[in-house]
């Protein structure tokens, strides 16, 4: 059994925060784990607008705390995202987050990431080269 808290992941290797200063991401589980997944929680500071295309990776993602929206930029459809709000980009979805207050959401990565991926300037993280 893994035990873990989020205090945990601060400060460390698991803490991650994009160079951009957009996001800050504390993974939890990760590819080493061997769970089939990967879990952080992410935090998108206010009035961020970040682009990301999961190209190898699927992503599910629960709003814990905060506003904003997300656009899927293959159609230009526009969804609040508020508390209790989860959205899974099943197809690899090309889109932007826009965070209108600091969110705090718990996402789930499938394959799982090995822990210091940051996105590429195609808004993806790299494959797994295992």
């Amino acid at each position: 059994m893994l035990i873990r808290r989020l205090e945990g992941a601060e400060g460390n290797e698991r803490d991650v925060i994009a160079e951009n200063g957009q996001w800050r991401s504390q993974r939890l589980l990760l590819k080493d784990d061997q769970m089939g997944f990967s879990f952080h929680i992410t935090t998108i500071y206010a009035g961020k607008d970040n682009f990301f295309h999961y190209k190898n990776h699927l992503e599910s993602v629960y709003c814990i705390s905060g506003e904003g929206e997300i656009e899927e930029l293959d159609n230009g459809t526009v969804h609040q995202i508020r508390p209790g709000t989860v959205y899974a980009l099943d197809k690899h979805d090309r889109h932007r987050l826009r965070a209108f207050s600091e969110m705090t959401m718990a996402c789930v990565f499938n394959p799982p990431v090995s822990g210091r991926e940051v996105h590429g300037p195609d808004g993806a993280y790299p494959a797994d080269v295992d």
